[in-house]
């Protein structure tokens, strides 16, 4: 077996042993691990991040192949975060991986004890939920860092961050900020978002059963969830990006 203190060796050459250990001992959790949240889990277990919980409900699907990490032809039908875990742990054997097949909701919200953590990543597709964990996470003493929609985007060079209330030509921040409006409250504290102002027209058929299938764009017109296409190149940007925003932070400190 690899040694893990070899595998980490061009991490430790650029970070230091200090931001290492820091880097070791940081707790983090990424709330849905599709197209965007895979990538961003891989990145962090790579670059050293040893305690991670992942949170997701679903399981593989033939659809997801194109663009969620650990999916592929051996792995559909099997539940979404032990799939990823265990390919992580081919990545850091030593790694603490949980993995919660949960959603996030109003319900269940309390259970996740997100002031434990040091940081938080959303990347959750559903309006309502995604909501909730903007307002909880804010309260928290943790850095927060969300994924705005990563569906009906090409260029790659149009994905950026920016602080929630400036995000700009994203259809997801729009309805969150009206929702929060409408509802009267706000998230407690600012925080970074990873968006594109990029927005295309799916140019293929709908299937003849609408069901959603992540990397939403926003709010849909139809009263079905209208499935959004989506690639690789952009949700691993999207989500390679969050793991850059936790990296950054954890090694200016």
């Amino acid at each position: 077996m690899a040694d893990i203190e070899e595998i980490q060796s061009r991490a430790r050459r650029l970070l230091g042993d200090a931001n290492m250990e820091r880097l070791r001992s940081a707790r983090v959790i990424v709330i849905g691990v599709g197209g965007v949240g895979s990538w961003c889990v891989e990145s962090l277990v790579r670059s050293g991040v040893s305690h991670i919980t992942i949170v997701d409900c679903d399981r593989v699907a033939v659809s997801n192949i194109n663009r969620q990490l650990m999916a592929t032809t051996e792995t559909v039908g099997q539940v979404k975060v032990d799939a990823l875990k265990a390919h992580l742990l081919t990545v850091n054997p030593d790694a603490e991986i949980d993995a919660r097949r949960e959603v996030f909701c109003a319900e269940n919200a309390a259970s996740f004890a997100l002031d434990s953590y040091d940081y938080i990543i959303d990347c959750i597709d559903s309006l309502k939920d995604k909501a909730l964990l903007i307002e909880t996470a804010t309260r928290t003493r943790a850095r927060f860092y969300s994924s705005m929609g990563a569906a009906l985007k090409l260029d790659p060079t149009r994905v950026q961050v920016a602080e929630f209330w400036h995000v700009t030509g994203c259809p997801l921040a729009r309805a969150l900020r009206q929702r929060f409006k409408k509802q009267g409250v706000r998230p407690a504290r600012k925080f970074q978002c990873v968006y594109s102002d990029e927005l295309l027209d799916n140019l293929g058929p709908d299937p003849i059963e609408a069901m959603p299938d992540a990397d939403i764009a926003g709010p849909q017109p139809s009263p079905k969830a209208r499935i959004n296409g989506s690639l690789m190149h952009i949700t691993a940007i999207f989500g390679l990006t969050l793991a850059g925003l936790v990296l950054k932070d954890l090694t200016k400190k």
